[in-house]
């Protein structure tokens, strides 16, 4: 029955395959769950999610980008991001409202830039759209800040065990472990192998911070695993040289990110966001590159 409604309304289907692209699974059921996910956290944050996904969709549609790319839910994930960052990083004025739409049809733009030039570009449109936002706001408006960053704080359960679950929420900016326990199952339901492997990479992500000393509010909030969460699942798959690829690409990405966090770069532009996730599959692909020819010789 629902699979008749998506074949009645491709539109629905393809805004929650952007939506699931989030944690790269183009999968409708995902993308559903992380959108229950994020109403549970914010209503104000679900509609942005809503408004600048489909936004993004419509104007890869209006510009003629490639239809197959469309439908696979390519031009919404970084347009999504847009939409929950904003809601979660200010008060949702009119103001917010218009860079939702204006920042998901930006980011959509960029993503067919870096689509076109063959660049596996992942959320880098998300970041530069919400890095120039921030800025942009903290220096020309008055705009004050969500509630929800002290409400997220304030609503999280600190355990160890529940700390990897935590990161899944974190990569969505959701703090509570009900939107995080969903995000997880989301990812399963698409793929056991990529949710077990984000799994494992959060775990390593908030071991190695614990090892450098970083705040344990934080490590227990999933700052410091979100982002190994999407390295991991980008190099998820069922060989053993997969989980090599993905060890290498965790240790890489929680390098950066602790990096980058410790030195306070980037926290006037919104801070490191998923930049050292960005960062960190980069060069891991590049290594990869310049290995994989040589093992094949």
């Amino acid at each position: 029955m629902m699979n008749k409604f998506f074949e009645k309304v491709p539109f629905v289907d393809t805004v929650l395959k952007g939506i699931g692209q989030i944690m790269l699974q183009e999968n409708r059921w995902t993308g559903l769950l992380f959108l229950i996910g994020i109403f549970i956290g914010s209503w104000e944050s679900g509609i942005a999610v809503l408004a600048s996904t489909s936004i993004g969709t419509l104007t890869a549609m209006k510009l003629k980008f490639d239809k197959s790319e469309i439908n696979a839910g390519l031009y919404g994930f970084s347009a999504a991001l847009v939409g929950v960052a904003l809601s979660f990083i200010f008060q949702c004025t009119i103001m917010i409202w218009i860079l939702v739409v204006v920042g998901g049809a930006l980011a959509a733009i960029i993503q067919h830039f870096f689509i076109s030039k063959k660049i596996p570009v992942f959320t880098f449109p998300f970041i530069i759209v919400i890095w120039i936002s921030v800025f942009m706001l903290h220096h020309f408006t008055e705009i004050p800040p969500s509630e929800l960053i002290n409400a997220k704080a304030e609503n999280l359960d600190y355990d160890d065990i529940i700390t990897p679950i935590n990161a899944f929420g974190e990569v969505i900016f959701q703090g509570g472990m009900l939107s995080a326990a969903i995000f997880f199952i989301a990812v399963f339901i698409s793929s056991p192998a990529a949710a077990l492997y984000g799994f494992m990479g959060s775990v390593i992500g908030a071991y190695l911070s614990h090892m450098n000393g970083e705040p344990i509010e934080q490590i227990h909030m999933g700052l410091f695993g979100f982002n190994a969460v999407l390295s991991a699942i980008v190099f998820s798959g069922f060989k053993r040289i997969d989980g090599l690829w993905v060890l290498l690409a965790v240790l890489i990405t929680v390098g950066i990110d602790v990096f980058l966090i410790d030195n306070n770069i980037l926290t006037k532009v919104g801070g490191v966001l998923t930049f050292p996730f960005v960062a960190g599959t980069w060069i891991t692909l590049l290594i990869q590159k310049l290995i994989i020819p040589k093992q094949q010789n």
